[in-house]
């Protein structure tokens, strides 16, 4: 549960560094620093955790594999930020296409924060065995 709730904290820190980043002036190539640590770094850490702890906490095969579903998606967001980045004109400049892969690297960005909800939702449900035990009591 744990794991989950800082996995969730660091996505939506994602969004607030990715703010500082575009709002950052003059921009330079350190503007997204925090963002692409947290995103490359400390964000896929925390999904294999909380697989692992998942794992360890014998926890049903549906939701270990909703433990990793956000590791997916952030590597479809490195694809994204770089297909995106490559869509330049010859001038290095934004192309309606590049922009269009940024957007679809945002969109992706808030469907990993409401898969990771949800496995925040499921850690948070009591276990099948602690039920049975209040029962017995």
């Amino acid at each position: 549960m744990i794991t989950s709730g800082a996995l969730l904290a660091a996505f939506a820190l994602q969004f607030v560094f990715a703010a500082v980043g575009a709002f950052t002036q003059p921009a330079e190539d350190g503007s997204y620093l925090l963002h692409s640590f947290t995103g490359m770094a400390v964000i896929p850490a925390l999904c294999l955790l909380t697989t692992l702890f998942a794992a360890l906490a014998r926890a049903p095969g549906r939701v270990i594999g909703l433990t990793l579903l956000p590791l997916g998606l952030v590597l479809l967001q490195v694809l994204l930020a770089a297909l995106a980045n490559a869509f330049t004109d010859p001038s290095g400049a934004s192309t309606p296409l590049g922009l269009t892969i940024g957007g679809l690297h945002a969109v992706n960005g808030i469907v990993a924060v409401h898969v990771v909800a949800g496995v925040l939702r499921e850690a948070l449900k009591p276990s099948p065995q602690s039920s049975m035990a209040g029962a017995g009591a």
